[in-house]
Parts: C-alpha cells; sequence; structure tokens
C-alpha cells in the first residue's frame, strides 16, 4: 500500500502572534515551526496502516524554509520519505491553489490513499482535504474518528453535528483525521538520528508542470487585511455583602452590558 500524509508547518501554539508591516501576514521572527496538531493524527495512521499492510509512506508539506524541520520530524515518527513543495511563486496560496499543488505533487505517484489534518492550525478553514479529494476525482471522508482499510475500501467514521456518521468507499481515496482518530506516537531518538540523515525531495513549479498557472496572480481569495483581537476590558469586582454585590451585579448587566 502507498500512502501520502500531506502535513502543514504552522507557528508553535505557544507563539505570541505578531503582525507582520503590511498587516497581510504575521511577523516570522523568531517563530518556531511545528507540525500542525491535526496532522500528527494523520501521521499516526499512516504508519498503523503501513505496520498492518505492509507498503510505503510519503509525507509531502508545501512551504519555504520552515517545512524542512516538519518533514525531518515526520520522518523521524517513521514515515520513509519527504517530499518538499516549494517555489517563489507559491506564496501565500489561497486554499484552491494549495489543493491544486499538492494534487499534483501526489497525482502520479500511485497512491492508494492520502491522508491530512481535518484543518491546519491557525487558518482552521478545512478546504484543502476536500479541494483536493475533487481534484484527484477521488471519494473522500473528512473529519474522521476511526478508520478501516481492507483490500480496496474503507470504512469511516466521521464526526458531525450531534451524531456520528459511517462513511464507506473504494481506495484510491483522501481521508482527512479529526482528534481522537488515534494517539500519536512521538519521535524516538533513533528515529531523529536516521531522519537526519535522509534526503528530502524537492518539487517546484516547473516539476509539477504549475509554472504560471499557479501563485498570488491566480489567486480567487486573497488577505487584505489582519488585525489583532481588540483587547478585553479589564473585569470588575464588586465589592460588599452578597446581597449588595448581587443587585449591583444584575444592574450592571443590564445598564452597561445589556445582556438582561
Amino acid at each position: 500500500m502507498k500512502i501520502a500524509v500531506c502535513i502543514k508547518a504552522v507557528p508553535d501554539t505557544e507563539t505570541k502572534i505578531q503582525l507582520a508591516a503590511d498587516r497581510q501576514n504575521i511577523d516570522f521572527t523568531g517563530v518556531r515551526f511545528i507540525t500542525s496538531p491535526y496532522d500528527e493524527f494523520a501521521i499516526e495512521e499512516a504508519l498503523k496502516l503501513k505496520e498492518k499492510h505492509g507498503g510505503e509512506t510519503t509525507a509531502f508539506c508545501l512551504g519555504g524554509p520552515e517545512a524542512t524541520d516538519v518533514l525531518r520530524d515526520a520522518l523521524a515518527r517513521g514515515l520513509d520519505s519527504a517530499v518538499h513543495v516549494c517555489d517563489a511563486s507559491f506564496v501565500q496560496l489561497d486554499p484552491l491553489s494549495t489543493a491544486k499543488v499538492l494534487a499534483a505533487a501526489i497525482a502520479d505517484g500511485g497512491f492508494d490513499i492520502v491522508l491530512c489534518g481535518h484543518q491546519g492550525s491557525g487558518t482552521d478553514n478545512s478546504l484543502v482535504p476536500s479541494m483536493l479529494a475533487e481534484l484527484l476525482d477521488w471519494p473522500q471522508a473528512n473529519i474522521v474518528v476511526k478508520l478501516e482499510v481492507e483490500g480496496g475500501s474503507f470504512k469511516a467514521e466521521r464526526e458531525i453535528e450531534g451524531a456520528h456518521e459511517i462513511v464507506q468507499g473504494s481506495l484510491p481515496a483522501v481521508i482527512s483525521a479529526q482528534k481522537g482518530l488515534n494517539e500519536p506516537r512521538y519521535p524516538s531518538i533513533k528515529g531523529v538520528m536516521a531522519a537526519r540523515r535522509k534526503e528530502i525531495a524537492q518539487k517546484d513549479a516547473a516539476a509539477l508542470g504549475l509554472a504560471g498557472k499557479v501563485g498570488s496572480a491566480q489567486a480567487t481569495m486573497k488577505i487584505k487585511e489582519m488585525t489583532m483581537p481588540a483587547d478585553r476590558p479589564q473585569g470588575r469586582i464588586i465589592d460588599g455583602d452578597v446581597d449588595t454585590a448581587v443587585k449591583a451585579l444584575v444592574q450592571l448587566l443590564r445598564s452597561e452590558a445589556q445582556v438582561v
């Protein structure tokens, strides 16, 4: 079985975000990048499928220099090979352009299944896995919390509002992973050392046949401006006995907050 895993390098979730001067992106100065948390479930599921069925696993990451550490992390966890998809034109792509680039990188690889996190931490738009499946013309199941693969078919349990849904389909397919699908393993020291020695392949726009076809000029969605959330007003402590404090609180909820 050939398994592809799409991963994304995102700012560490503990990073204090600052906006760049153009207010169209964040300031990456001093920012540490990590594997998007949902992608860790996709990596683990790929390893489990390989352990059960045998085969080969490959990680794909679209991005700049920050992608290298994330790909080595995937190799350290146990994936067999890695592909860095990078090009000067692949900067601030919209979800559809991202899916087009990944589809071009994956299409001729003979993969049986593509695993992704159901959304990238930070953007949280969940669009790329579905767009990728449509571009590849493959079946898909999203927000998956349980996956079974046997022969040439899959059975997935996915989260929907207020319930779970069972989806069945044939391979090849695109599956996006939700928290609860598995418990991701950590890289071992041996894995980390081995990952440092592995070569990471690179594919640019020309290699993918996308030169002049994908980039900011072709994007259908563009960021006009980013703004930080408004500062929250400081809390207020109401002094006095309970009866007095409750009356004062109700009055404030009516007159200032206007919620009662």
